[in-house]
């Protein structure tokens, strides 16, 4: 089969290359998907998962990305839950090959059933944005109706989901990001934008929550618009700074298949609008690695293009600028 694979960890993005690698093989309680769509976060080529195993042996030639929706073509021993020619979508594990490949091994439990009237492009938008956004606002920051929140990249795939979700329990939201995103980030229901470039984040005052997919020093300053009892919650890097009563929480998203099929259902009801940016196909990885921080919403891999199902529609910005 084709995949995009690393080896030298020191190359970055330029070490990634279009690979012949073996049919994956299905341990117990996995699934091999044949893979129609996939997502790839570009940070993920400094993650140690993506270099060694659970155990920390090196496992290269690896296989980056880690969202991914398609179709199971085959089973593991022992596993349950799912069949063959189920259409699902959900999260590669970290420490094994990923979603940039034709067919991927996966823990059956990390992936959802996916209705036969959500295109794959789309699904696979959905499984790291739309956890990550969940589980920062929700789970660790407790955000709830009437508090404010101030979410930082609110264009990207994570923030423009939790733009979403944070309008829809009736949060006051706050986006910010660069000023082309403006439009963007007001359509998706934020009742204000700052850019990053050039209005200051002193402007905002005091927020409940704040979360944050950038880091660096727009996360240390954001640190000081946690109002007392807020929540300051970051996937970038682990904070320096705990705020003045308040409370500063890194996470790393973690697989839900119940959250994942209620996010599913979210958009099927038309509550839920993942913004899909550039879609290129496999070979073409390495040039999407390197601009996907330039283009609005979550940049996918098309790989399969086989499935003939109904589309629902979304927001695309493929002629977004480069």
């Amino acid at each position: 089969m084709h995949a995009i694979t690393v080896r030298d960890r020191e190359a970055g993005i330029a070490g990634l290359a279009l690979t012949d690698l073996p049919h994956p093989h299905a341990a117990e309680n996995d699934v091999v998907v044949r893979v129609h769509a996939a997502g790839f976060t570009p940070g993920e080529l400094d993650w140690p998962g993506t270099w060694t195993d659970r155990a920390g042996r090196d496992r290269t030639p690896s296989v980056p990305g880690h969202e991914l929706s398609g179709v199971v073509v085959e089973l593991g021993y022992g596993t349950t839950g799912l069949t063959v020619g189920q259409r699902v979508f959900g999260l590669a594990d970290w420490t094994r090959n990923g979603s940039l490949a034709e067919y991927t091994a996966v823990e059956a439990r990390n992936l959802a059933p996916l209705a036969a009237d959500i295109d794959h492009t789309v699904a696979a938008a959905l499984p790291i944005s739309g956890l990550t956004a969940w589980q920062g606002l929700f789970d660790h920051a407790q955000l709830t109706t009437g508090q404010t929140v101030l979410i930082h990249g609110a264009a990207g795939g994570v923030g423009s989901i939790a733009v979403q979700l944070a309008r829809e329990v009736g949060a006051q939201v706050i986006g910010t990001g660069r000023a082309d995103d403006r439009d963007v980030v007001l359509d998706l229901g934020a009742q204000a934008f700052l850019d990053l470039d050039a209005d200051s984040l002193d402007g905002v005052g005091h927020v409940d929550v704040v979360l944050d997919v950038i880091g660096g020093d727009v996360l240390e300053r954001s640190t000081a618009l946690v109002r007392p009892g807020g929540t300051l919650v970051t996937i970038a890097e682990p904070p320096a700074v705990q705020p003045d009563d308040g409370r500063a929480v890194f996470f790393v998203v973690e697989p839900d298949r119940a959250r994942l099929a209620d996010l599913a259902q979210r958009l099927r009801d038309g509550r839920l609008k993942p913004i899909v940016g550039d879609v290129r196909p496999l070979v073409e990885t390495p040039a999407a690695f390197a601009r996907h921080r330039r283009t609005p919403g979550k940049t996918i891999i098309q790989i399969a293009k086989d499935d003939p199902t109904v589309v629902v529609a979304v927001p695309r910005h493929d002629d977004a600028p480069a």
